[in-house]
């Protein structure tokens, strides 16, 4: 080996040294400038919130919020109820021909007593008794 192919070797593994040093740097950097952009997307959501919340309506104070009616809440109502009728007519009816447009209201029942099942019966199918027979 010559003086020279031995410096020509020893400035090429200088500069893949270089490189590789400039390469560790240039993403050392790249990682710097990701997180510092993270940062301040964030800081930017935080101040955009921030600034949605002022212009909102405070919350109400304790004197607006709603109070119950005077007589009380309003208590359940158990009622049986039937459907009315469909009209019987020649041809078939459309909702919008049906009375209420298709949206039959109810009506209470001249009976109020539940409806129940029959003595002996579980008032399911499947119960695995033997039923009623």
């Amino acid at each position: 080996m010559t003086i020279a192919s031995i410096a020509a070797t020893d400035i090429a593994s200088t500069d893949i040294a270089s490189t590789d040093i400039a390469a560790k740097g240039a993403l050392g950097i790249g990682l710097l400038v990701a997180g510092l952009a993270v940062v301040a997307l964030l800081i930017g959501a935080f101040v955009l919130g921030a600034r949605i919340r002022r212009r909102e309506p405070p919350p109400p104070r304790p004197e607006e919020q709603p109070r119950p009616p005077e007589d009380g809440p309003v208590q359940e109502v158990r009622e049986h109820r039937e459907p009315n009728e469909v009209p019987r007519s020649d041809h078939r009816l459309t909702p919008h021909e049906m009375p209420g447009h298709g949206n039959i209201p109810s009506r209470p029942s001249p009976s109020q007593e539940r409806p129940r099942w029959s003595e002996g019966g579980s008032g399911s199918f499947g119960s695995g008794g033997p039923g009623r027979h």
